[in-house]
């Protein structure tokens, strides 16, 4: 069975992010494929992606992550890698991952700092949260090293190449 992806677009569709919808679809459909193997098994995947600033991602930051600032991006990820799922709830027609959100400010600023666009910082700062949404995460600089690594292929699927030096 082919993957089937949901993907909820929340403030994605104005003049502050250059990538329309579908590019989204089908670069999560892409991502996704790729990283089959960290996925629990149903018949399909939602996952929500909002674009805010820097004054709703730093609300977010402190009441979640208790850092009263902004950030570039957070993932609230629905599935607990370490708890055992239910058959119903991974049968379930579809399968939530959770939520992705991108300061579309600081994402602006990032882009400007690395001397690329837009659209890269954003599949970027997506990429990584959606390696999070999957168990992913860097609590060391070994782990934070591979997602880096892995975010570089996520990318270079969908067409953009960026040179990361570590």
């Amino acid at each position: 069975m082919p993957l089937q992806v949901e993907l909820y677009l929340e403030n994605c569709f104005d003049e502050s992010s250059p990538i329309p919808p579908e590019t989204w679809e089908n670069w999560f459909w892409q991502w996704l494929e790729i990283l089959e193997d960290y996925l629990p098994t149903a018949p399909s995947y939602e996952i929500s992606l909002r674009l805010t600033t820097d004054t709703e991602i730093q609300t977010l930051n402190s009441q979640y992550r208790q850092q009263d600032k902004p950030t570039d991006v957070l993932a609230f990820a629905s599935l607990e890698a370490d708890l055992p799922q239910s058959e119903e709830m991974l049968v379930s027609m579809p399968l939530y991952l959770g939520d992705i959100i991108i300061s579309i400010d600081t994402a602006k600023r990032q882009a400007q700092q690395q001397e690329h666009s837009l659209s890269t910082e954003l599949a970027w700062l997506t990429a990584h949260g959606l390696l999070h949404l999957l168990g992913w995460d860097h609590p060391d600089e070994e782990s934070l090293i591979a997602m880096l690594k892995e975010q570089v292929v996520l990318l270079k699927k969908i067409g953009i190449i960026i040179n990361l030096e570590l």
